[in-house]
């Protein structure tokens, strides 16, 4: 599996992608802005597009864009709306429910699969990106401030 991650990351750099980086200890992935954009589906067979995880808050379809359809913590289809289907701890299509039996996926434009984008650690196949640490850890608190936290994480 590291001798998998390190050709992947060198071939990743051969491209022109050097902000990614790579944590040997755990193999998390560090997605900044500029580097590949992921994409959140969710729903029970993970064809409810979500929005893009690492965009620019400025982006119309970003989870950081609180005015935008998927940043808003009022619209049906935000993670960040507490009382929707994406934002509750409740649901089984939540990233923050710990037991969710339909966490949302993570995908490139190009369809490649990063990982269940979850709050339960031990899902197998969870996305092991420090962002999606630092949401699950904090969704409550970033849903009322979107934008602050934005700045704050990136």
């Amino acid at each position: 599996m590291k001798a998998f991650f390190k050709i992947l990351i060198t071939t990743i750099l051969s491209l022109g992608c050097s902000k990614m980086t790579i944590s040997e200890e755990n193999y998390s992935y560090n997605l900044p802005l500029g580097s590949t954009t992921l994409l959140i589906y969710g729903g029970k067979d993970n064809d409810e597009y979500l929005g893009k995880l690492n965009a620019s808050k400025y982006d119309s379809e970003s989870i950081w864009n609180q005015y935008g359809k998927y940043g808003s913590r009022y619209n049906s289809k935000s993670i960040w709306n507490q009382y929707g289907t994406y934002g509750s701890k409740y649901n089984t299509c939540s990233p923050f429910n710990d037991y969710a039996s339909y966490p949302p996926i993570l995908v490139d434009k190009n369809g490649k699969f990063y990982g269940y984008f979850t709050s339960n650690k031990y899902k197998s196949q969870r996305a092991k990106l420090k962002l999606v640490d630092i949401i699950c850890e904090n969704h409550e608190a970033i849903s009322e401030d979107v934008s602050g936290w934005y700045d704050k994480i990136f």
